[in-house]
């Protein structure tokens, strides 16, 4: 299956979307802050990268920013998780460069669905 990398700065969130995508055959690579993300982004390459918006460090946002501008990074798709889901929120999201936005909470049985189709949207 693909190789998913999530960054979730709440440890119930990050763990419960890891199992998800793990228990469904994924490889997952689970990071808690935007910085983080960037760095393993760079150092495992994912498939696809699941991202909180509001995490310390560096925003989710501000870390799509970067990885859209990095040419080995540019062409992942990412996937907003965020309980904000007002209009503005999300335009600025999908700006930044995300595939989607996914608003909390959600079932895991959607979790799953929607990085199905992202993937096989993307060949992967």
């Amino acid at each position: 299956m693909a190789r998913i990398l999530i960054a979730e700065d709440e440890p119930d969130i990050r763990e419960l979307v890891a199992f998800t995508l793990r228990f469904a055959g994924h490889e997952v690579v689970a990071t808690s802050n935007g910085e983080e993300a960037l760095q393993q982004a760079n150092q495992v390459v994912p498939d696809l990268i699941l991202m909180d918006v509001r995490m310390p460090k560096m925003t989710g946002y501000d870390a799509c920013r970067a990885m859209k501008n990095d040419p080995n990074l540019k062409d992942i798709p990412v996937v907003f998780l965020s309980a904000k889901g007002q209009d503005a929120e999300i335009q600025t999201g999908l700006d930044a460069g995300a595939e989607e936005y996914l608003l909390k909470p959600f079932a895991p049985d959607q979790l799953v669905e929607r990085v199905r189709a992202i993937l096989g949207k993307f060949g992967k």
